[in-house]
């Protein structure tokens, strides 16, 4: 999207012709192998990559503002032996960011991430002080320079039940979050936590605040998906571009027959244009 084309953004769509048909500006790049509507094809994993690569190089260079991505299924590139754990980590490397911080929007809340795309078992050793205090200063520069909030109120949840329960139930909200917190306070970042994870979500409090900060994947996103499921937007903060997203997965089995719902998509674009940089 052109910042000279703000008020009517120029879209343009990157990928193989014969997959988008109606749209009117396609930057072509082709298929491997011919593609089937709901079937994974390894062959067709260095495609996917090729079209996030050539977006990257755009918003780099300044030629698009903005960048939207439609759901990528993880598991075909992997399968094709590639590395690929998501988009948010993928374009941070690509990029060169050495921080990013994946965070979701709809229904009136913003939830942002301490941990992405990892198992369970391995959220707590991936928690770190250095980390969260990292993740809090791009969280606070972002919402000020992409949103445009003067003075972004930041609640972070805690790790474990009852934040721990004064370190009977782990202490990582004692070592690890309650001092990275601190240290952001102290650095004039608005965040107060850690906050027990099942109160945090209430209404009263999500109103004197303008985001929170789950620890891990599905601590903070079944929240927002009960509130804009199909209307939310995933959003990559700490690139050096505008990147937005669905909320969503591939859905194949919903593919070729005419029945999926877009709203995640038109409101991905809707934002990345709100948030683009204005010429």
């Amino acid at each position: 999207m052109s910042a000279k084309q703000r008020r009517g953004a120029r879209i343009v769509v990157i990928g193989d012709r014969s997959l988008l048909q109606g749209c009117p500006d396609v930057e072509h790049i082709p298929l491997t192998r011919p593609s089937v509507a709901g079937k994974l094809d390894a062959a067709n994993a260095r495609y996917v990559l090729a079209i996030l690569d050539r977006a990257v190089s755009g918003c780099l260079a300044g030629e698009f503002d903005a960048m939207v991505t439609a759901p990528v299924q993880k598991s075909v590139i992997n399968d094709a032996g590639i590395a690929f754990t998501g988009h948010t980590e993928y374009l941070a490397e690509r990029a060169r960011a050495p921080h990013v911080v994946m965070m979701l929007v709809g229904g009136g809340l913003r939830v942002a991430l301490a941990t992405t795309h990892l198992p369970l078992s391995e959220v707590s050793k991936n928690i770190t002080r250095e980390g969260l205090a990292q993740t809090l200063r791009v969280l606070d520069s972002d919402l000020k320079k992409r949103f445009r909030i003067a003075r972004p109120r930041i609640l972070v949840a805690g790790l474990n039940p009852h934040s721990g329960e004064a370190g009977y139930l782990g202490r990582e909200d004692l070592e690890v979050i309650a001092p990275a917190v601190a240290e952001a306070a102290a650095a004039g970042i608005a965040a107060s936590g850690p906050i027990p994870a099942d109160t945090l979500f209430v209404p009263e409090r999500l109103k004197a605040a303008d985001c929170a900060l789950a620890m891990y994947h599905d601590q903070g996103l079944p929240v927002l998906k009960y509130a804009a499921f199909g209307r939310g937007v995933n959003v990559t903060l700490g690139l050096p571009f505008v990147r937005t997203s669905v909320d969503h997965g591939t859905a194949l089995d919903l593919a070729g027959t005419g029945k999926a719902d877009p709203g995640s998509l038109i409101e991905a674009l809707k934002l990345a244009i709100e948030l683009a940089p204005a010429a």
